[in-house]
């Protein structure tokens, strides 16, 4: 019956006349599609639209969760700690704190069809939250859709055989060497001087000064010379601005244009394209590892990793498991915003638990899969440089454009597998900028409901904005910028934004309020099923996420750029970024109460805690009798009883057929 009301409506808000059995079915299969391209004829929400399928849903979710950090992060951090001892924490902290706000995010979206700062209709004094989340997704999607830029460089770059980065080239400085040796500084017949190694000297029975001997430890790879000196044209630091790196300027705005492309339909376009960009990683992934146990040294490699150099004694150390929290916290994405925002296009009564399993389930193993494939190769490098693998094991921007291209241009037909690394990287991106910006866009279109038949207008204005706010990224400092904004957008503002949440809707909204809710969706379950989930929503998920916070605030150490420190203005602006972004929860609080009514202690504070007389389903055929006396956010309020008396008397009679 439900569902039939909802047609109903429907059809009542695309100007379709109601008719019954057969007739209904014809008018809408010879009825026009709506004049705007996000709404399908078949879509429950005439308002905002809904995922064209389960599978697109899906594989955005996916897409979104799975990225940069799973090849390039988690890797890393398992071979710090211990190793296949690092799971342990890992999947202990996935289940107390990952999944359940997973769970909690995704369900919550889902039942108000609404983005993350309107969904706060449920506890306006805490709207300055979702705020947050979307000012944290605003500006990371500044300087994510730049790395995604530097990978499209190395792909353009990958085109060439042999690798630009294979060998120290005219453009390499003397400190540029392909052997962990030392070199030798010797003048030259023609004057100056030229630099030698140690296989010259023994060759032409020659010694080295002691002043002109170049030690290896202050050598440099070709691809890390590659890296800062082609590529990013790298300045001294911070204080060094230099010129737009036109290069990486264009590739930046051609990663915008790929995505305005892919989004300029919505979730009706992007949700096709994640159908190749979500599941391409998988298969280039499969690739390199099948090529990389293949490759000698292999084995060493994926000890290192996870195998019998596991360390159980590292459990001791806090900082495995922070590690651990930070990495299962960030690699989900969860207190972004983007998964209420995509969640929101979800059809009411879509299983939003099994959703949040599946997808958890994924991103885990994607990240535990990618490790094999990165170590085994990362093994061989080190074998053939006669490198300890902790030598060549790096994190970040280290490993996905240092070590990893290092590694692959020692492979036969090594361009064939750069482009395939690159080329995922890039998708592996692409995934996470769609739900950046569809989380802004959400946002928008929700709170000023006139933008939504301009959605390709929002989505053109969003990119052209951001991508001129990214040219900073692209500088000859654009990489320490990158790596600025990382280290303090993306950490404690988003967990000081999960704390709240999961308090906001666990004590302030009510925690078996949001469990019936959840039942409105996905049916009635048995209490024993819920006793898990409101334990970690309660006690675990927040108590864990506060002892991540207030440990990642007492070790806090001013950042760097490999041994480039950041200067104390630099600092200092990095916790302005984290002011601004955090400021509006209190503000956002303070206006609510000054503009409530009533007494201060009482009425008042009592009332910004309470849901919004809109608050519920966004459908008035899913209300049912626990938000029947509130009006939907997707209608008007009505304007008296008796119209009210008459819309419930047509609906029922177009539902029974009288």
């Amino acid at each position: 019956m439900g569902e039939n009301i909802c047609s109903a409506l429907k059809n009542l808000h695309l100007g379709k006349p109601a008719v019954n059995g057969e007739n209904e079915k014809d008018q809408d299969k010879t009825s026009e599609a709506p004049q705007d391209p996000h709404i399908g004829v078949n879509d429950e929400n005439a308002d905002r639209g809904n995922w064209a399928s389960k599978t697109d849903y899906l594989l955005s979710m996916i897409g979104y969760a799975v990225g940069l950090g799973n090849v390039w992060r988690f890797p890393y951090l398992a071979y710090k700690n211990g190793g296949g001892a690092f799971l342990i924490p890992y999947i202990i902290m996935l289940t107390f704190a990952g999944l359940p706000l997973f769970f909690l995010e995704c369900s919550f979206g889902q039942f108000a069809s609404l983005g993350p700062v309107s969904l706060w209709k449920s506890v306006p004094i805490l709207q300055g939250v979702g705020i947050t989340m979307v000012l944290v997704s605003a500006i990371v999607s500044i300087y994510y859709n730049c790395i995604i830029g530097y990978s499209i460089y190395y792909l353009f770059a990958s085109f060439q055989n042999p690798l630009p980065w294979t060998d120290c080239y005219d453009w390499s400085n003397e400190k540029c060497s392909k052997q962990n040796k030392d070199l030798c500084r010797k003048p030259a017949a023609g004057g100056g001087f030229e630099v030698v190694n140690a296989t010259w000297l023994e060759e032409h029975n020659e010694s080295c000064a002691q002043e002109n001997i170049i030690p290896s430890a202050s050598l440099q790879s070709p691809s890390e010379q590659y890296w800062d000196i082609v590529a990013l044209r790298r300045s001294s630091g911070l204080d060094e601005t230099g010129e737009v790196v036109w290069h990486l300027a264009l590739c930046l705005l051609l990663a915008w244009i790929i995505v305005g492309v892919a989004m300029f339909k919505g979730i009706k376009s992007s949700g096709k394209v994640v159908y190749f960009t979500a599941t391409f990683p998988y298969a280039v992934l499969l690739i390199l590892l099948i090529r990389g146990v293949t490759l000698d040294g292999a084995r060493q490699g994926i000890e290192y990793y996870i195998g019998t150099q596991s360390d159980i004694s590292k459990l001791h150390d806090a900082e495995v498991w922070k590690d651990a929290a930070t990495q299962i916290f960030f690699s989900l994405s969860t207190a972004w915003g983007g998964l209420m925002a995509l969640s929101s296009y979800n059809k009411f009564h879509n299983n939003c638990y099994w959703d949040a399993i599946i997808v958890c389930t994924t991103n885990c193993a994607t990240s535990i899969f990618a490790g094999f494939a990165i170590f085994s190769i990362l093994g061989h490098i080190a074998y053939v440089s006669n490198k300890p693998v902790s030598e060549v094991a790096q994190s970040g921007f280290g490993l996905a454009f240092i070590a990893y291209p290092e590694a692959l241009s020692q492979l036969p037909v090594s361009p064939l597998w750069a482009v395939l690394f690159f080329f995922m990287l890039i998708t592996l991106g692409l995934d996470s900028m769609f739900a950046f910006i569809e989380t802004i866009k959400t946002t928008l279109q929700d709170e000023f409901p006139q933008l939504r038949s301009k959605g390709i207008h929002v989505t053109i204005a969003l990119c052209t904005m951001c991508f001129l706010l990214g040219l900073p990224c692209v500088t000859r400092a654009g990489i320490y910028w990158v790596h600025f904004i990382d280290h303090f957008c993306a950490g404690w503002a988003v967990l000081i934004a999960a704390v709240l949440e999961l308090i906001g809707i666990s004590y302030l909204y009510g925690g078996n309020r949001f469990i019936k809710d959840i039942e409105m969706m996905i049916g009635k379950k048995q209490r024993p099923f819920w006793w898990f989930w409101k334990a970690c929503w309660f006690v675990f998920s927040p108590g864990l996420l506060l002892a991540v916070l207030i440990w990642s605030l007492v070790t806090f150490t001013s950042p760097s750029y490999g041994t480039v420190q950041y200067p104390t203005w630099g600092v200092a602006m990095g916790w302005c970024m984290i002011t601004f972004i955090l400021v509006w929860i209190p503000i956002v609080a303070v206006v609510k109460i000054v503009k409530a009514e009533g007494n201060l202690c009482q009425q008042r504070i009592r009332k910004v805690c309470s849901p919004t007389p809109d608050w519920g389903p966004y459908l008035e055929c899913h209300r049912g009798d626990r938000y029947s006396q509130q009006h939907s956010p997707g209608q008007d309020p009505p304007p008296g009883n008796k119209e009210t008396h008459l819309s419930v008397v047509y609906v029922t009679d177009f539902d029974t057929g009288l």
